[in-house]
């Protein structure tokens, strides 16, 4: 059986844990492919929420096989706990499989991207300070310590020995702080936490695959989104992975043509966390409206989300990039008590009109947004069950957003709640 890609296409935050749960009913496995513990996922279940950071969002179903990837990076403490949390609340956690060949993220990975966030100042990219970043570095520079490696302490030791070298000289030479002492680390890595990870720990390639050839339904499901992917994102306020549909290839082991179905989440208007262009920002007292109704703070770490109107020529380049197959609409009710909602079709900088976003940064921070105004429902459209039930300017707003983007709609939120969607004929 082929296997379906949840992907976001804006900057996060768009209800991707919501539709991997929803999808998840008809799925055997959810993979988590990349990311870290920087981004949450939050589902309501009658009326009870779930905030989950590195769990694979299936794992509320009993029948579902939650697998972390290859392509996270781990916090073993964070992930330990998140676990402990789900079990004290009667999830059983049992079946979780993580890659022996995940990256570990270390304390001194915490402490240079505090650091570095420090020492930025007003040029600050605005990460969550957990270390994520300066995790994925060491990866790609070929020193980073694995899951698999809490699985030989003689290998642990002699690699945190090597890298410690390095990053305590960055500690005490540059940023004037005291050196971190390798056997601290041991003790807490090997002692502590290996032994409560061990029986997780295995080849997710060769499960993932093996359920692909006994005809399992797959769901592959990242962290953040499009514009925070490293390469196609609004570099350099990115993550330091790879959030796009190809992403998931290589952070689970699947091949290209093992994906079939790629589902984009957008919501219905748009948000971002942290520093960054984003041409249809708002602010004053409309913006203040859609974070209250949208209650748009982060699920880990609090933060206040900036919002604007929904961005086309944003999804366009998202549609291309992913290969969407279809889009979900989150959070259409937010929009419930407005007279007029604009969506931006295009943008325009020095006489000259975008269709999808320039290549050139400069350009892009200085475009104007191109904008149709539709008129809005200002109906409370939570209790609808059924597409049609919606009013007629909720369902032509819809039908605008599927024309101008080129993708069809396929699923649309209309409240917080597990069972609050409904899907268009």
């Amino acid at each position: 059986m082929p296997a379906t890609v949840v992907v976001g296409t804006q900057w996060g935050d768009e209800g991707k844990g919501k539709l991997t749960d929803l999808l998840a009913r008809d799925m055997e496995m959810v993979v988590r492919y990349q990311g870290g513990h920087n981004a949450g996922h939050r589902i309501v279940v009658d009326g009870v929420a779930f905030a989950l950071q590195l769990v694979p969002s299936g794992v509320l179903y009993p029948h579902i096989t939650p697998v972390i990837g290859n392509g996270v990076v781990i916090d073993p403490a964070v992930l330990l706990a998140e676990l402990d949390a789900l079990v004290a609340r009667g999830v059983d956690v049992s079946r979780l499989l993580v890659s022996g060949n995940a990256h570990l993220i270390m304390p001194y990975h915490q402490e240079l991207d505090r650091l570095t966030e420090r020492f930025l100042g007003k040029n600050a990219l605005g990460t969550t300070r957990r270390g994520i970043g300066p995790a994925y570095a060491d990866k790609s520079s070929r020193v980073g310590l694995r899951v698999q490696d809490l699985l030989d302490p003689k290998i642990f030791r002699e690699k945190l020995d090597v890298v410690l070298h390095e990053k305590n000289l960055i500690l005490t030479k540059i940023y004037n702080r005291p050196a971190i002492a390798a056997r601290a680390i041991a003790e807490q890595y090997l002692d502590e936490l290996a032994p409560r990870l061990a029986p997780m720990i295995g080849d997710t390639v060769g499960v993932v695959h093996h359920a692909l050839d006994a005809g399992a339904r797959i769901l592959l499901e990242g962290a953040q989104a499009t514009f925070l992917d490293l390469d196609h994102g609004t570099y350099p306020f990115v993550t330091s992975s790879n959030p796009v549909a190809g992403g998931a290839c290589t952070g689970s082991g699947l091949g290209p043509r093992d994906l079939t179905s790629i589902v984009g989440i957008a919501k219905a208007y748009i948000t971002r966390v942290g520093a960054g262009p984003f041409p249809t920002e708002l602010d004053g007292e409309l913006a203040e409206l859609l974070v209250e109704r949208g209650h748009e703070f982060g699920t880990n770490t609090g933060r206040r989300r900036r919002v604007g109107w929904f961005d086309a020529v944003m999804a366009r380049q998202a549609a291309r990039l992913n290969s969407l197959t279809e889009i979900a609409l989150t959070k259409l009710d937010v929009l419930d008590t407005l007279d007029e909602i604009q969506v931006c079709v295009g943008y325009r900088a020095g006489g000259v009109d975008y269709d999808y976003p320039p290549y050139h940064q400069s350009v892009l921070h200085d475009v104007t947004p191109v904008y149709e105004v539709l008129p809005g429902w200002q109906t409370d459209i939570t209790a609808s069950t059924k597409y049609e039930q919606l009013p007629v300017n909720a369902q032509r707003y819809v039908a605008f957003l599927e024309e101008t983007t080129g993708v069809p709609i396929s699923v649309v939120g209309v409240g917080p709640g597990r069972e609050q969607f409904v899907r268009p004929s």
